[in-house]
């Protein structure tokens, strides 16, 4: 598994087309799967697709196969989602849907996120920062000392 770390800024061209990381351009040569978050955040999540196959069963296996919310998860899991290529310049088309969810413009920041990258708006993630670092500072207080 491929951990992905780091900011990068860059830019989505006219045709909605956004150039990867170089550094993780081999780890994402078998295509890439972008999805909406579950955590509902107005980015888009790129993940491998082997690992957005094991995410999704992560989040669902948790839910009986008949239940009604579980239908709804699968819903959004597989209908927030699209498979892509990255082309020989290593850039991947960004559908619609997908760049309409995230108000992404021509400026993008990509950031590392474990597990997959997440595209955002450059004005979206300005704006999430001081959410992001409070709500680190909170989990971090929380967390017991054990030792």
């Amino acid at each position: 598994m491929v951990h992905f770390r780091g900011t990068f800024d860059h830019t989505l061209d006219a045709k909605n087309r956004l150039t990867m990381p170089a550094r993780y351009r081999s780890a994402l040569a078998g295509g890439v799967v972008l999805a909406k978050p579950v955590d509902q955040q107005r980015c888009i999540g790129v993940w491998r697709p082997e690992e957005y196959e094991d995410y999704g069963r992560r989040a669902l296996d948790v839910l009986p196969p008949l239940s009604p919310r579980r239908a709804e998860l699968e819903r959004y899991v597989f209908g927030s989602s699209q498979d892509a290529e990255l082309d020989a310049a290593g850039r991947v088309i960004v559908p619609a849907f997908l760049s309409e969810y995230a108000q992404l413009a021509k400026e993008v920041v990509i950031v590392g996120a474990g597990d997959r990258l997440e595209l955002w708006s450059k004005d979206l993630w300005n704006e999430h920062q001081p959410a992001l670092l409070s709500g680190v500072a909170d989990i971090t207080a929380k967390v017991d000392d054990t030792a």
